[in-house]
C-alpha cells in the first residue's frame, strides 16, 4: 500500500510541474527548466520537491493556478 502511496505522489508531483509550465508559458514568463529534485525521490516513501527554488508541491501548484 505505501509503494502505491508513493507512486501516486510521485505522478502527482510530475503533473504539477508540467501544470505549472505550461501556466509559465502561456503567461510569457521564461524560467530555468523545472523539474522533480532527484534527491527528494531518493527516499523509500518520496516526498517530491519541485526543483525551482525548491519549493514544495502544494506551493508549485498554488502558482500554476495564481497564473491562470
Amino acid at each position: 500500500m505505501e509503494a502505491r502511496h508513493s507512486a501516486l505522489c510521485v505522478e502527482g508531483a510530475e503533473d504539477t510541474v508540467k501544470e505549472l509550465c505550461a501556466a509559465l508559458a502561456e503567461t510569457g514568463i521564461i524560467l530555468p527548466p523545472l523539474g522533480l529534485d532527484p534527491v527528494s525521490l531518493a527516499r523509500e516513501a518520496p516526498c517530491p520537491l519541485v526543483e525551482w527554488g525548491r519549493c514544495s508541491v502544494e506551493t508549485a501548484r498554488r502558482l500554476a493556478a495564481a497564473l491562470r
